[in-house]
Order: structure tokens, then C-alpha cells, then sequence
């Protein structure tokens, strides 16, 4: 009996251990595989690729994926999103009202996965001023964990653009704050604004908040993107990261 009991526990341990492994370790990494395998079959090369004539400022872009094309056999895939440097290479996906968090938990082919997919939030579309997008923040370091580097100074330096293709372009952003809040102490997550000025004051509430210090906010003119993650400082902890469109 001693003996069964103890291999009872021992088999009970090692499918634990492996329910864990899949869980932390190979679930995630097949999502990125995934992403990555979906950029290759529908990849677009930037106009003047081919030559090694880039356009100025998109030197180090990845190549455009066919988003109609891809958008044909995923509805619901409507962006693309690229932080050179680092894992976060992936599809933007996108819900409705009624299930805003739909893919917090599903890939883009609608599986459950618990990485999830990256994300926009509902009510976002390409004209926002404010672009919100949420991910994970995965223990191996994928989805959107690396933005939890992006309040060290040096490593936001080294990656500080983001690229985001959406149906109007290939967009490029660069970081200029930093957060670590939650919804109820800050609406960063806003997208509808009554005038410029309403913008402008949203845009100084979030930089004088930021961990790293800027000498001034962008403006009426430029669009925010805004990429959010779980922390853990508190419950319901958010960093929140603040990307200012490059003209």
C-alpha cells in the first residue's frame, strides 16, 4: 500500500511538473513561433526593400505583412506590431463591446491559449488619438513583458521605436513615458476627446506621472500609443507605456 501511495504521489508530481512546463515555458514560446510563422506566410516587403533603398526613418523596420490579405482570413487581426530589438513581433487583434477582453485568452485563430494575443482595446480604431493595446506579461519574457525594461533608461534608449502597421501605414512611435499605475488612479486608457485641448491635458496628466522625466509633452498633432501590462506592485498594478507618433 506504502509502495502505491508513493508512486501515486510521485506520478501526481511529474504530471504537475509538466502541466507546469507546458504552461510557463512551451505555451508561450509556441505563440511566438506562431506569430512568427503567420509574418512569413503573409510578409509584404516596405516599398524599396528589394533595391536597399528604404525610406527615411524605417532603416531597421521588419517587413510590412499583407494585412488585407491576412485581415481576409482573420477578421478580427487589425494591426501588426514590431518593437525592433526585442520578442514583441506580433498581430494586433481586436473584439467588440459585448466581449472587449475576447482575446486576452485566445490566439487569433480563436483558441484558448493562456498567452492570449496581443490586443487593441474595443473602441480604438486607426483615427485615435490614443491608441490603446494590451498583452501579457509572460514569465519567459514574451507578449508584453519587456515593457517592464522600459523604465530603465538605458534599455528604453537602445528600444525606443515602435512600429505599428495598421490599415492607413506603417506608423513609428517612439517611447517618451513610462508608468506604473492602475485604472483607478489614472484613465489612461481614454480614446475619445472633446477638443485639443481636452488631448493636450490628458497628455500632461500621463507625463507627469511618467518615471522617466520629459522636458515637454508632444502635442495636439501627434498620436499616442499606449501599451499596457500587468504589474505587481499592488493589485491591479499597470505599466503603462507611452509611445508619441514620429512625423
Amino acid at each position: 500500500m506504502k509502495t502505491f501511495f508513493k508512486g501515486f504521489c510521485i506520478g501526481l508530481l511529474s504530471l504537475s511538473l509538466l502541466g507546469l512546463l507546458w504552461f510557463l515555458v512551451l505555451q508561450p514560446g509556441l505563440t511566438n513561433k506562431e506569430a512568427q510563422d503567420l509574418k512569413e506566410e503573409y510578409a509584404q516587403p516596405l516599398p524599396g526593400e528589394s533595391s536597399g533603398e528604404l525610406p527615411a526613418g524605417k532603416e531597421q523596420a521588419a517587413s510590412l505583412v499583407n494585412l488585407s490579405a491576412l485581415q481576409a482570413e482573420y477578421p478580427d487581426i487589425q494591426g501588426w506590431i514590431s518593437i525592433p530589438g526585442t520578442c514583441v513581433d506580433y498581430p494586433v487583434l481586436q473584439s467588440s463591446a459585448d466581449e472587449p477582453e475576447y482575446y486576452l485568452r485566445r490566439t487569433y485563430k480563436g483558441e484558448h491559449r493562456t498567452a492570449g494575443s496581443i490586443f487593441f482595446q474595443w473602441d480604438c480604431s486607426p483615427e485615435s488619438r490614443n491608441l490603446v493595446v494590451y498583452g501579457h506579461n509572460m514569465s519567459d519574457g514574451t507578449m508584453f513583458a519587456v515593457l517592464q525594461k522600459m523604465a530603465d533608461e538605458a534599455f528604453r534608449t537602445e528600444h525606443s521605436k515602435i512600429l505599428l502597421q495598421t490599415s492607413d501605414g506603417l506608423w513609428e512611435y517612439r517611447i517618451a513615458a513610462v508608468l506604473k499605475t492602475d485604472i483607478t488612479k489614472l484613465s489612461f486608457n481614454r480614446t475619445e476627446f472633446a477638443d485639443d485641448a481636452d488631448f493636450l491635458s490628458f497628455q500632461k496628466e500621463l507625463f507627469a506621472q511618467s518615471l522617466c522625466k520629459t522636458e515637454t509633452i508632444p502635442g495636439a498633432d501627434r498620436r499616442l500609443l499606449t501599451l499596457v501590462t500587468c504589474s505587481y506592485e499592488w493589485e491591479s498594478a499597470r505599466t503603462v507605456v507611452i509611445a508619441t507618433e514620429v512625423r
